[in-house]
């Protein structure tokens, strides 16, 4: 398993130095000034494959681009208005550039408006140290109070609505422009500029969609994409969502292993697959992350690692990010099943047997304090949960390999 590193580019506090350091074989980065819609040009792409190979005395780094993520999924594709199909175009001429530079995999996601959420972002652990966390009581208070959303008492029963009130109730302004922050953190490109009505606004544009029009959206999108990545040898992989519930009266369609199966079942095609992220699909009790590797391995392209601890047993709940061998996902179990697909593929004679992972996410911990990282990536905190990772795979890979 390729062992890889998220890195958000020259502005990252955490250093391609750094990377190095941590025993990372690969990066995992995006241009992520490019707005959606936008092509990647080869003069882009070849500028951020130098800044991951060279360190910053100027001596080469060893580390390769392994995986694109994310090349963003327009707005206007998801709901298949305004520019969607130029969108389209300038993706797959994307996807061109990026085969020509030597890059594989792509991950991408469709979830509508926010790209993840959580209501708080340094969530005091009793360690001392902090992580992210979805509280659903401050989101359903941020979207009944604050946000104050059209239709939205329709999404919490009562117990529910008195409980958000109550918190609403006891925050400061404060704490209530923190919440309203932190939420709209996930909202691509807008976390410094945001207003509540841009909110609203893009809330608006999928007012009335359901789950089986965005399905349709995202067969649509990958029936125009999937055949070019066929072509081009490259793999496509789809994250899920985060959470993997509906919010703010928005759609989901990559919550399940349900969901996974409709879209390979519907195009059915090696190219097209999967991000299997524990974190986000552990949120949900019903997902069984070994067995989905079991079951969907043959197309997850990419493994995102983490852990999350779900504090209720319902389907939308309260959670927090855990450390990675700890939580709700049998980490060991799982990653049992990678490598065992592993195997199969190499048995198989399939070039792209190895699957790159990522530790996902991280507590912040020792030096990550006050360090002000982009959110859930942490260097102490990451590095801990690739050093456990690492040593779980050590003990796996020579009783299956």
């Amino acid at each position: 398993m390729k062992q890889t590193w998220r890195w958000f580019g020259p502005k990252d506090i955490v250093s391609i130095d750094a990377v190095v350091q941590a025993g990372a074989e690969g990066i995992v980065s995006a241009l992520h000034h490019v707005l959606p819609g936008v092509v990647w040009t080869p003069a882009e792409i070849e500028q951020r494959k130098l800044e991951i190979a060279t360190m910053r005395d100027g001596s080469p780094s060893g580390l390769d681009w392994s995986v694109v993520e994310s090349l963003p999924v327009s707005e206007d594709i998801k709901k298949q208005q305004g520019d969607w199909r130029a969108h389209i175009d300038a993706y797959r001429e994307s996807m061109r550039n990026l085969a020509a530079a030597g890059i594989e995999v792509i991950c991408y996601n469709f979830m509508p408006v926010l790209d993840w959420t959580r209501t708080d972002l340094a969530w005091r652990l009793p360690s001392g140290g902090t992580c992210m966390r979805f509280d659903l009581i401050d989101f359903a208070a941020f979207d009944l109070h604050i946000l104050k959303r059209d239709g939205a008492s329709a999404d919490y029963d009562a117990a529910l609505q008195e409980e958000a009130a109550q918190r609403f109730a006891a925050m400061t302004d404060e704490q209530a422009q923190q919440l309203a922050g932190n939420v709209a953190f996930g909202l691509p490109g807008a976390a410094e500029t945001f207003t509540l009505d841009d909110v609203k606004a893009h809330l608006n544009e999928y007012a009335g969609m359901q789950e089986e029009t965005l399905r349709q959206h995202l067969i649509d999108f990958l029936s125009e994409v999937a055949p070019l990545a066929q072509e081009l040898g490259m793999r496509l992989c789809c994250h899920p969502d985060d959470p993997p519930f509906p919010l703010l009266g928005l759609p989901r369609v990559m919550s399940t292993e349900a969901h996974y199966k409709a879209i390979m079942d519907a195009v059915d095609i090696p190219a097209s697959g999967i991000t299997l992220c524990s974190g986000s699909l552990g949120a949900r009790p019903d997902n069984d992350l070994p067995g989905m590797m079991a079951r969907l391995g043959d197309r997850v392209h990419f493994l995102h690692l983490r852990n999350v601890a779900r504090e209720t047993d319902n389907i939308r709940g309260s959670f927090y990010e855990a450390e990675h061998l700890g939580g709700a996902t049998d980490m060991v179990a799982l990653l049992e099943a990678a490598v065992q697909e592993e195997a199969r593929r190499k048995a198989a004679g399939r070039a792209d047997w190895s699957i790159p992972f990522r530790p996902d996410h991280g507590q912040d911990i020792l030096d990550d304090l006050g360090r002000q990282t982009q959110p859930g990536y942490p260097a102490v905190g990451r590095l801990k949960g690739l050093a456990e990772l690492r040593g779980v795979i050590a003990a796996l890979e020579p009783r299956i390999s």
